[in-house]
């Protein structure tokens, strides 16, 4: 399951805790959310070049038992970003819990 929008929000929070490299940041959101979430690399890599792109982050390349790997970084504008991600999805969030409190389903 994804929910759409989501994923910029969940790639630069990963990234907020450390650089790191595509599979790497889509495993830890699918262990994170206990598989719910589970983003392939169709749509995790082409998001990420969209963050490279508008300087949310940084890419860079980094050997890692014996293979070179591109990880990537939080910028100074990827962090005002998730700042904003975050103040938006907990409002969001929070409208929909609002109108789902006391739901029953007939």
């Amino acid at each position: 399951m994804n929910f759409r929008g989501s994923l910029t929000l969940l790639i630069l929070y990963v990234l907020s805790k450390g650089p790191n490299h595509g599979y790497q940041i889509a495993k830890a959101i699918k262990q994170q959310s206990q598989g719910i979430l589970d983003f392939k690399e169709g749509t995790l890599y082409p998001t990420l070049h969209g963050l490279e792109g508008q300087g949310m982050i940084q890419a860079f390349e980094q050997a890692e038992n014996g293979r070179t790997r591109r990880y990537y970084r939080l910028t100074q504008d990827g962090r005002a970003l998730l700042e904003e991600e975050l103040d938006e999805w907990s409002r969001y969030s929070s409208a929909v819990n609002d109108i789902l409190k006391g739901a029953q389903l007939s």
